[in-house]
């Protein structure tokens, strides 16, 4: 049996002899710009986070993040329960969550980014109950006593191919610089798919914007992730003035929705690909992306499962290494300076089990956000989604079935439909690196269960950053 005291103690050291090495290279760096121009009389510094001497250019920075959520719902009509239902009587959790950002530059074009973060709380019903599960910041394996680890520890190189140039503002995963717009970038190492596919503007954020899942990333993007939500892999992007072309690949864990990678790695991965769009309409930006990304992993069959009652629905006896794919539609568009609309349309192959995120086969997502630049609070942002999530037929067969998912599986589903949630929030800017947001999210017909429901889901977060 692993002793929890010495591996605690074993990841500390890590952390610890990370960041020695990092502040190693930060301090060479540091000397390195006092030589450099001085910043031009009467503009305004460019950088919050670290103002450096040489005119919006960050050498290092260090950021801290941390979310707490209290999420609860009232008790709700429900005549019966399985493994993995949301508890229908009066129900209240919480999460805690606080990231550290050490972010270097390390060479020209080169960066390195390490990010600590501690953890502890769960989700409604332990984290199960619905497919758009209303909080993104519980993780599948929650913690009643906080744990640390690591979620992102990565380089990133970047090379430019002249031209003119714009500047990167400074964020937790984004050093500060002025870059040629024509431009590749490579990383590589241990991050979320997410950071880097499917973004918007107005709805990507749970500590800013939405909570629900199918509101921060399209709920139909199985993408690599562990039960934490990240991986490791690479991802490369060619950026233009007009457009830009990602691609990535990834490791994928050993089970589904487990933590451990898989070794094979010739044979369980992930691909992505996406190609983003930028435009003007009627004046105002906006940007489409698509989608697409092909997974091989050591997956179960719906179909298999049904076609062998003997097997009791359970689908862990049919996984052999399959692919599976998937596809999403991503825009935002800028309606006045103050209000943007996105929408998220996605698909996933509904005949092999889900892997990483959530049981589901097709997403719909609409949304509105607003700036409260009208009432003097222009920091100050009101959203307003609605999310459709639906099941292929092999799927509702096997939850009628009593099979379990990674969230949902209420032991039958005698009466399939649409899981429809709508989510508003109003997030409140208090001083500047503090702010509450308060969020309502009204469930209907819960993992797809016309027998479970409505559920009222009340939350409160607060947020501190610097």
């Amino acid at each position: 049996m692993k002793n929890p005291k010495l591996a605690r103690l074993r990841e500390l050291i890590l952390i610890g002899s990370v960041l020695a090495v990092v502040f190693a290279k930060a301090e060479e760096v540091s000397i390195s710009v006092h030589n450099a121009p001085a910043q031009e009389a009467g503009r305004d510094p460019e950088i919050p986070v670290v103002q450096t001497e040489n005119g919006g250019r960050q050498n290092w920075a260090i950021h801290f993040d941390a979310v707490e959520v209290v999420q609860g719902q009232p008790g709700f009509h429900a005549p019966y329960s399985g493994t993995n239902s949301l508890y229908p009587g009066d129900n209240v959790r919480q999460t805690s969550d606080a990231d550290l950002f050490f972010d270097v530059r390390i060479w020209p074009g080169g960066e390195i980014y390490l990010n600590p973060e501690y953890y502890q709380g769960f989700g409604l019903g332990i984290t199960h109950g619905l497919a758009a599960f209303p909080n993104s910041e519980a993780y599948k394996v929650g913690k009643y006593r906080g744990d640390v680890y690591i979620p992102r520890l990565f380089l990133r190189q970047v090379w430019g191919f002249g031209g003119d140039q714009e500047q990167l503002a400074a964020s937790e995963l984004q050093l500060a610089e002025k870059v040629d717009i024509s431009r590749l970038t490579l990383q590589a190492g241990k991050f979320s798919v997410t950071d880097v596919f499917d973004n918007n503007s107005y709805a990507h954020d749970s500590r800013g914007d939405f909570l629900n899942w199918a509101a921060v990333d399209a709920l139909a993007f199985d993408y690599a992730a562990d039960s934490l939500g990240f991986e490791y892999g690479l991802w490369l992007e060619l950026n233009q003035k007009d457009w830009a072309a990602r691609y990535g690949i990834f490791t994928v864990p050993r089970v589904a929705n487990g933590l451990a990678t898989n070794g094979h790695y010739l044979k369980a991965w992930q691909q992505v690909a996406e190609i983003e769009g930028r435009y003007s309409l009627v004046g105002h930006p906006g940007k489409a992306r698509l989608l697409g990304y092909l997974e091989s992993a050591n997956m179960g069959s719906y179909r298999a499962v049904l076609d062998s009652p003997d097997l009791g629905a359970d689908i862990t006896q049919t996984r052999r290494y399959r692919l599976t794919y998937g596809v999403v539609l991503n825009v935002e568009q800028e309606l006045t300076k103050d209000l943007g609309a996105f929408l998220r349309l996605a698909f996933r192959d509904p005949n092999y089990e889900v892997w990483q995120y959530a049981d589901v086969s097709k997403s719909f997502e609409i949304g509105l956000s607003l700036k409260g630049t009208a009432w003097n609070r222009p920091n100050d942002t009101v959203g307003l989604a609605e999310m459709l999530d639906a099941l292929g037929h092999a799927q509702r067969d096997y939850f009628n079935a009593g099979g379990l998912g990674i969230l949902i599986g209420d032991g039958k589903l005698p009466h399939y439909g649409l899981e429809n949630v709508v989510e508003a929030y109003y997030n409140f800017e208090v001083i500047k690196g503090l702010n509450l947001t308060l969020d309502y999210q009204l469930a209907v017909d819960p993992a797809y269960n016309q027998d479970r429901g409505p559920i009222n889901i009340f939350a409160a977060r607060v947020r501190v950053s610097f």
